[in-house]
Protein backbone atom coordinates (compact mmCIF):
# COMPACT_ATOMS: atom_id res chain seq x y z
CA UNK A 1 0.00 0.00 0.00
CA UNK A 2 1.29 3.20 -0.81
CA UNK A 3 1.84 6.40 1.87
CA UNK A 4 -0.68 7.60 -0.39
CA UNK A 5 -3.13 5.05 0.25
CA UNK A 6 -2.45 4.65 3.77
CA UNK A 7 -2.82 8.79 4.65
CA UNK A 8 -6.64 8.30 2.43
CA UNK A 9 -7.13 5.63 5.08
CA UNK A 10 -6.71 7.06 7.50
CA UNK A 11 -8.42 10.38 6.70
CA UNK A 12 -12.01 8.42 5.78
CA UNK A 13 -11.52 5.66 8.71
CA UNK A 14 -14.75 5.96 10.86
CA UNK A 15 -14.34 8.21 13.95
CA UNK A 16 -16.50 9.40 16.36
CA UNK A 17 -17.48 13.16 16.05
CA UNK A 18 -15.16 14.83 19.11
CA UNK A 19 -12.05 12.31 17.30
CA UNK A 20 -13.01 13.67 13.87
CA UNK A 21 -12.94 17.39 15.25
CA UNK A 22 -9.82 16.83 17.24
CA UNK A 23 -7.79 15.27 14.17
CA UNK A 24 -9.27 17.48 11.15
CA UNK A 25 -9.00 20.92 13.52
CA UNK A 26 -5.07 19.72 14.31
CA UNK A 27 -4.70 19.04 10.79
CA UNK A 28 -6.03 22.10 9.29
CA UNK A 29 -4.21 24.35 11.73
CA UNK A 30 -0.84 22.83 10.42
CA UNK A 31 -2.43 23.87 6.90
CA UNK A 32 -2.64 27.09 7.60
CA UNK A 33 1.12 27.03 8.92
CA UNK A 34 2.19 25.76 6.01
CA UNK A 35 0.16 28.02 3.57
CA UNK A 36 1.62 31.10 5.34
CA UNK A 37 5.19 29.60 5.25
CA UNK A 38 4.30 29.16 1.34
CA UNK A 39 3.05 32.76 1.29
CA UNK A 40 5.73 34.35 3.06
CA UNK A 41 8.63 32.30 0.92
CA UNK A 42 6.95 33.10 -2.26
CA UNK A 43 10.01 33.98 -3.80
CA UNK A 44 11.59 30.34 -3.51
CA UNK A 45 10.66 26.99 -4.51
CA UNK A 46 10.40 24.33 -1.42
CA UNK A 47 12.14 21.30 -2.52
CA UNK A 48 13.56 18.08 -1.42
CA UNK A 49 13.25 14.35 0.36
CA UNK A 50 9.32 13.97 1.25
CA UNK A 51 10.65 13.33 4.82
CA UNK A 52 12.41 16.81 5.05
CA UNK A 53 9.68 18.48 3.81
CA UNK A 54 7.26 16.79 6.44
CA UNK A 55 9.76 17.37 9.06
CA UNK A 56 10.10 20.87 8.02
CA UNK A 57 6.57 21.93 8.02
CA UNK A 58 6.10 19.58 11.41
CA UNK A 59 3.81 17.08 9.67
CA UNK A 60 4.10 13.28 9.24
CA UNK A 61 4.86 12.06 6.72
CA UNK A 62 0.51 11.10 5.52
CA UNK A 63 -0.06 14.25 6.39
CA UNK A 64 2.23 16.02 3.98
CA UNK A 65 0.81 13.51 1.68
CA UNK A 66 -2.98 15.45 2.64
CA UNK A 67 -1.29 18.18 1.79
CA UNK A 68 0.32 17.67 -1.45
CA UNK A 69 -2.41 16.18 -2.25
CA UNK A 70 -4.51 19.53 -1.33
CA UNK A 71 -2.30 21.61 -3.16
CA UNK A 72 -1.15 19.38 -6.27
CA UNK A 73 -3.50 21.35 -8.47
CA UNK A 74 -2.15 24.58 -7.58
CA UNK A 75 1.72 23.19 -8.53
CA UNK A 76 3.18 24.38 -12.01
CA UNK A 77 4.01 20.63 -12.16
CA UNK A 78 1.46 18.22 -10.54
CA UNK A 79 3.01 14.99 -8.74
CA UNK A 80 2.23 11.67 -8.84
CA UNK A 81 0.90 11.45 -5.09
CA UNK A 82 0.80 7.06 -5.49
CA UNK A 83 4.03 6.59 -6.41
CA UNK A 84 5.92 8.94 -3.54
CA UNK A 85 7.66 7.51 -1.03
CA UNK A 86 9.60 8.72 2.00
CA UNK A 87 12.77 9.46 -0.16
CA UNK A 88 10.93 10.69 -2.97
CA UNK A 89 12.68 14.14 -4.53
CA UNK A 90 9.89 16.67 -4.77
CA UNK A 91 9.21 20.34 -5.77
CA UNK A 92 6.64 22.32 -4.51
CA UNK A 93 6.14 24.95 -7.72
CA UNK A 94 2.97 27.04 -6.51
CA UNK A 95 1.34 28.69 -8.87
CA UNK A 96 -0.38 31.65 -6.71
CA UNK A 97 -3.04 32.52 -8.79
CA UNK A 98 -4.17 29.37 -9.57
CA UNK A 99 -3.55 28.07 -5.61
CA UNK A 100 -5.96 31.37 -4.72
CA UNK A 101 -8.85 30.55 -7.10
CA UNK A 102 -8.63 26.63 -5.74
CA UNK A 103 -8.72 28.49 -2.23
CA UNK A 104 -11.85 29.66 -3.12
CA UNK A 105 -13.09 26.79 -4.46
CA UNK A 106 -12.48 24.97 -1.59
CA UNK A 107 -14.67 27.45 -0.12
CA UNK A 108 -11.15 27.89 2.51
CA UNK A 109 -11.85 31.54 3.71
CA UNK A 110 -9.62 31.00 6.56
CA UNK A 111 -6.84 30.49 3.71
CA UNK A 112 -7.73 33.08 0.45
CA UNK A 113 -8.42 35.57 3.19
CA UNK A 114 -4.67 35.33 5.12
CA UNK A 115 -3.37 38.77 4.77
CA UNK A 116 -0.06 37.16 3.36
CA UNK A 117 -1.45 37.42 -0.22
CA UNK A 118 -1.25 41.10 -0.18
CA UNK A 119 2.64 40.35 -0.77
CA UNK A 120 2.14 37.89 -3.50
CA UNK A 121 -1.28 39.16 -5.81
CA UNK A 122 -3.09 43.10 -5.66
CA UNK A 123 -5.96 43.49 -4.38
CA UNK A 124 -7.18 44.36 -8.14
CA UNK A 125 -5.57 40.95 -8.90
CA UNK A 126 -7.16 38.97 -6.56
CA UNK A 127 -10.57 40.72 -7.52
CA UNK A 128 -10.54 39.47 -11.23
CA UNK A 129 -9.63 35.99 -9.45
CA UNK A 130 -13.12 36.11 -7.65
CA UNK A 131 -14.94 37.38 -10.83
CA UNK A 132 -13.28 34.43 -12.89
CA UNK A 133 -13.99 32.16 -9.77
CA UNK A 134 -17.73 33.39 -9.81
CA UNK A 135 -18.14 33.43 -13.44
CA UNK A 136 -16.82 29.63 -13.83
CA UNK A 137 -20.02 28.85 -10.98
CA UNK A 138 -22.88 30.48 -13.21
CA UNK A 139 -25.54 27.75 -14.63
CA UNK A 140 -25.98 27.92 -18.34
CA UNK A 141 -28.65 26.41 -19.74
CA UNK A 142 -28.92 25.08 -23.17
CA UNK A 143 -32.78 25.01 -23.31
CA UNK A 144 -34.33 26.99 -25.97
CA UNK A 145 -37.13 28.84 -25.39
CA UNK A 146 -40.68 28.97 -27.48
CA UNK A 147 -39.55 32.08 -29.22
CA UNK A 148 -35.90 31.69 -29.37
CA UNK A 149 -34.80 30.61 -32.75
CA UNK A 150 -35.03 27.35 -33.87
CA UNK A 151 -31.93 25.24 -33.47
CA UNK A 152 -32.00 23.73 -36.28
CA UNK A 153 -30.95 26.75 -38.32
CA UNK A 154 -33.89 27.90 -40.34
CA UNK A 155 -34.42 31.18 -39.15
CA UNK A 156 -37.68 30.86 -37.69
CA UNK A 157 -38.92 31.05 -33.97
CA UNK A 158 -38.67 27.54 -32.24
CA UNK A 159 -42.08 26.98 -31.57
CA UNK A 160 -43.04 28.17 -35.36
CA UNK A 161 -40.73 25.53 -36.53
CA UNK A 162 -39.28 22.50 -34.78
CA UNK A 163 -41.43 23.48 -31.34
CA UNK A 164 -44.48 22.59 -33.04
Amino acid sequence: MSLYEEWKEIAEKQMSQEEYNEFWGTYLEKEKKNYIYILEKHDSVISGKLEEISEKFGMTSHEILGFIDGINTSLVQTIELNDLTIESEIKLEVDFSKLFFNMLEAKADWLYNLPEWEEILTEDKRNEIKKEFNRSKIAISSKVGRNDLCPCGSGAKYKKCCGK
